[in-house]
């Protein structure tokens, strides 16, 4: 039985009916019935679809969740584990941060990330974008927004205070705040395994961006090459130099995550990593956060599944998803709705995905 619960929210009305057609998808796959939201699970066999990470392996357990094939999603052990502030090291030795942070991350990671700070205080915070603002704008990140939302650039001093002034004491102190390099020219990629119904599926892709109904540009979908197998399989792809770096950071931030949070296990992982140019202009790569939970990407990982299952031998997919702010009056033949309407907090929205009927040769690179 597939069910969702809903730790953090995600309470419009796309993300709801998104996250129950993920729901509806994956226990097709699983050979599971389907049900409806429930404050409690239900007893007997289940298999979760959690609307964000769950935090504590006591409430996991809670859960009946005891490894990647009972759920859909990540498990950490604290609450900022999940968030994009585990990205970054704090300002100073002595900076303020929550219990349980480990500095080892920062040092493992190392030039995988781009130049940043965390911080969890404005003092900390100022300190971070004195040093920042020496090289260039910076960008300031609310933690727990998604889809590029909450992210404001800062030239200089003042327009980096008067966006922190913004963000409220406890905001500041629970969650944390990331100041980090600002990038120019940029291209997002995303890299990512899920593990399902005894398949693995391991992918790099590329992200696009879209205006939304306010002129913003946000999340607008993704384009995937995904291989039935590992990190290796994927690494045996005739990847470009610059792909090849994005998972290979990827893959060094999630072992320094395995490392240093004891606790933490997941079914789908996904890495953001941005490429572009710095403010003195030579070329760099870094993983912004990682994804524990169903994201923008789930609807083209499961697309992938799903082929793979129709097809045994298949061993490349390229799928895509596509999230259009406005009219989108026509779709792709065989393209998966997962949300067609108006949406009482972005508007006319409509999110589906595609996959490639023809079967890609392991050697061949995509467009």
């Amino acid at each position: 039985m597939a069910y969702t619960q809903g730790l953090r929210g995600y309470a419009s009305a796309h993300e709801q009916m998104t996250r129950m057609e993920v729901v509806r998808r994956l226990a097709r796959l699983k050979g599971y019935a389907v049900s409806e939201e429930f404050a409690q699970p239900p007893l007997g066999r289940v298999y979760l679809v959690p609307s964000d990470t769950i935090v504590g392996v006591e409430r996991a357990q809670d859960l009946g969740i005891h490894g990647r094939d009972d759920f859909f999603g990540g498990v950490v052990p604290r609450p900022f584990v999940s968030t994009k502030a585990i990205t970054h090291p704090l300002v100073s030795g002595d900076a303020h941060a929550p219990e349980g942070w480990n500095p080892a991350f920062s040092r493992m990671v190392g030039d995988a990330v781009l130049p940043g700070f965390t911080a969890f205080t404005r003092a900390d915070a100022a300190l971070a974008a004195d040093r920042l603002l020496q090289h260039g704008p910076v960008r300031i990140k609310v933690v727990r927004e998604t889809g590029g939302n909450g992210q404001t650039v800062a030239k200089d001093r003042a327009a980096f205070d008067a966006c922190l002034a913004g963000i409220a004491d406890d905001l500041l102190d629970r969650d944390g705040v990331v100041v980090e390099q600002n990038l120019r020219e940029v291209d997002t990629l995303s890299v990512g395994q899920v593990h399902v119904a005894g398949m693995v599926a391991t992918y790099f892709g590329r992200q696009r961006l879209t205006p939304n109904h306010h002129g913003a540009e946000v999340y607008g979908g993704s384009d995937l090459t995904v291989v039935r197998g590992d990190f290796q399989a994927l690494l045996a792809l005739p990847l470009l130099p610059e792909e090849r770096i994005a998972v290979e950071q990827a893959l060094l931030y999630d072992s320094a995550a395995q490392s240093c949070f004891p606790g933490f296990f997941a079914s789908r992982i996904n890495y953001d990593v941005a490429q572009g140019l710095m403010p003195g202009g030579e070329w760099r790569s870094g993983v912004l956060e990682q994804s524990w939970r169903a994201g923008g990407a789930t609807g083209a990982e499961i697309a992938a599944l799903e082929a793979f299952r129709d097809d045994p031998q298949r061993r490349v997919v390229r799928a895509s998803g596509y999230e259009v702010f406005g009219p989108c009056d026509a779709l792709p033949p065989g393209a998966v709705v997962y949300f067609r309407g108006v949406d009482d907090q972005v508007g006319q929205l409509t999110k589906y995905t595609t996959v490639e009927t023809d079967r890609p040769s392991d050697d061949d690179h995509p467009a």
